[in-house]
């Protein structure tokens, strides 16, 4: 059944695929996508975690190019954004009131659809937000995930330290006089977003409009600027995942890819962080923008090499490798 899903000409539903609503504890819903792989021997299971202002249909490309690998692939939309149940009455503010939600929404999609109808090993390739619930996650997913990519992962904010502290202020502030629900900036929602010349996510101009139309066709999918209260939990997440006593924990081997032109996420940030992780490599794709995945084929190419010489891996301890970054464009 694909249903629930959405396809434009240059977009389609990957074959062998089916769709659904999973029903969490408190009764909000996940609309989920699990394709079968297309090649044998099979690989085992690719759990796909996009970011905020995300969809499924985005990724129907990388959904396509994994089950060609021989991975069965579960994708499936966060809380509060694509086809999902959305948090408060305006449904195009994106709201969460912590982190937390999202990880035992992740934890419920494993015991409920991945454990019991996907074939093992089980792994995880996340994008910005998504990554950060996977580290998140990671101390009690280690005895189920066997390796983690992790794409241009939300561990810090570009720009300095004291303005990082003010918006930390500012939104704390904020929520406790009940503000938390209002925009945390002025980014309402506009089906297509902002005009490819201006955008910070990919420079591929193919894929970028491909994108677009998806939510130009489904406009429900889409999604607008994030909540005081958004903003406050994603730096309470940042700052439990950059505390050192927590990166102990965090055993899974993993695959860090960060952009070289990354002006959404702090690439420096990345590098400091895979530098304090026991079984974590870094790699800098120079020129790259935020959305490697969405990005121009000499970009994507490299990400989807380094992700194959990575995956499927085995069980043995990895060396911590932090390569040194190139001069980005």
């Amino acid at each position: 059944m694909t249903d629930l899903l959405f396809e434009t000409d240059a977009n389609q539903i990957p074959a062998r695929t089916h769709s659904g609503m999973l029903e969490m504890r408190d009764g909000k819903a996940l609309r989920y996508a699990v394709t079968q792989a297309a090649s044998r021997p099979q690989q085992g299971t690719v759990l796909v975690l996009h970011g905020r202002n995300e969809c499924i249909e985005k990724y129907f490309e990388t959904i396509a190019d994994l089950a060609r690998r021989g991975f069965t692939v579960v994708c499936f939309d966060w809380r509060g954004q694509g086809g999902s149940s959305r948090m408060i009455h305006d449904a195009m503010r994106g709201h969460i009131d912590r982190f937390d939600d999202y990880v035992s929404d992740l934890d419920q999609v494993f015991r409920e659809l991945i454990l019991p109808d996907c074939p093992p090993p089980f792994y995880i390739l996340a994008h910005s937000a998504g990554a950060l619930v996977s580290l998140l996650a990671a101390p009690v997913l280690a005895n189920r995930v066997r390796r983690m990519v992790l794409v241009a992962p939300f561990v810090g904010l570009p720009g300095s330290r004291l303005g990082v502290n003010g918006i930390r202020f500012a939104t704390r502030t904020l929520g406790l006089i009940g503000l938390g629900r209002r925009y945390a900036v002025k980014n309402r929602y506009q089906a297509g977003g902002r005009p490819f010349a201006d955008n910070p996510l990919t420079s591929d101009p193919g894929r970028y409009m491909r994108n677009a139309e998806i939510v130009r066709h489904q406009p429900q999918l889409g999604l607008g600027g994030p909540t005081v209260r958004w903003v406050s939990a994603s730096l309470n997440a940042i700052d439990r995942v950059n505390d050192p006593d927590f990166i102990t924990n965090i055993r899974i081997p993993t695959l860090i890819i960060a952009a070289g032109a990354d002006s959404v996420v702090s690439t420096a940030a990345i590098e400091r962080f895979t530098t304090q992780l026991r079984n974590g490599t870094l790699l800098i794709i120079d020129g790259a923008r935020h959305e490697i995945l969405q990005e121009a084929d000499f970009y994507r190419e490299q990400l989807l090499a380094a992700f194959d010489a990575f995956v499927p891996g085995s069980d043995e301890p990895e060396t911590t490798i932090a390569t040194e970054p190139a001069e980005t464009a």
